[in-house]
């Protein structure tokens, strides 16, 4: 019950505090992300330029880098970005979209692993791969289960001092020593395009309000897996889906949080 009271006392402060969250994400996602964040109550900005990064990343109260659409310009703002965020101690979060699919995405992947993200939040393919196992993907999804990962996962997150989110039907969270286990979610999230793209950036937004980068990163997903089962209960697919998860988000209340979460 303690892990479900603060679910809603985490989202609370977002809406209350409406946190800066800084993106450089992808050109897939961004529309999906900005808005998901303005529904939860995070404040969203898409800032790529190497020129403004860092500056922006200092007025910034979480960081969130996702490399699904990868260019070197990208890659050297997302290099600056990172180095201003440690140096200001703002939170960031590394999504490691589709590592292991090629030699370059999965060493970027790996090279912006090793800068001290407080949570990389990937599926369980993209974990193997940033953990140096055997963690071929089919594209950005995942051919691995989240369980299967979880080994990897533990060691990861005990190597780098991280705290390692892996996503799937359930999402595990683990810093090498603690675990918790998230079950809420819907099958249908899976067919809308950057679903885990929205989860790293909800992470963000929590890790801005929750100094336990474990807890930000489970409530994140718990609130957002809770918002894919209420959407799912009115959608007729996941065209429809995406409209009813934003509703979900902006309308999530104490007592559905309290009812229906499933954290352990």
């Amino acid at each position: 019950m303690e892990l479900i009271t603060g679910v809603w006392q985490s989202l609370k402060a977002v809406r209350e505090r409406a946190p800066l969250v800084h993106n450089i994400t992808n050109y897939v996602v961004m529309n999906n992300t900005a808005n998901a964040l303005l529904a939860v109550g995070a404040s969203p900005a898409m800032v790529h330029a190497r020129e403004e990064v860092a500056e922006f990343t200092a007025i910034s109260q979480a960081l969130v880098v996702n490399i699904g659409t990868l260019s070197p310009d990208w890659v050297d703002g997302m290099r600056l970005a990172v180095h201003a965020a440690r140096q200001r101690q703002v939170p960031w979060v590394l999504d490691p979209v589709g590592a292991g699919a090629t030699r370059y995405r999965t060493a970027t992947a790996t090279e912006l692993a090793r800068h001290a993200p407080a949570v990389i939040r990937g599926n369980a393919s993209e974990v193997l791969a940033v953990a140096g196992e055997a963690g071929a993907t089919k594209g950005v999804d995942s051919t691995h289960s989240s369980e299967a990962s979880l080994d990897a996962a533990r060691q990861l997150a005990s190597r780098l001092g991280t705290v390692v989110a892996v996503t799937g039907k359930t999402d595990y969270v683990t810093d090498g020593e603690r675990m918790v286990a998230v079950d809420n979610g819907h099958a249908l999230m899976a067919r809308v395009t950057g679903m885990g793209c929205t989860a790293s950036a909800l992470v963000g937004a929590f890790l801005a309000v929750e100094s336990d980068a474990v807890l930000a990163a489970a409530r994140a997903l718990a609130v957002l897996g809770l918002a894919g089962e209420l959407a799912a209960e009115q959608s007729k697919g996941p065209g429809s889906l995406q409209m009813h998860l934003l509703d979900a988000l902006h309308t999530l209340d104490e007592a559905t949080v309290r009812a229906r979460v499933r954290m352990r």
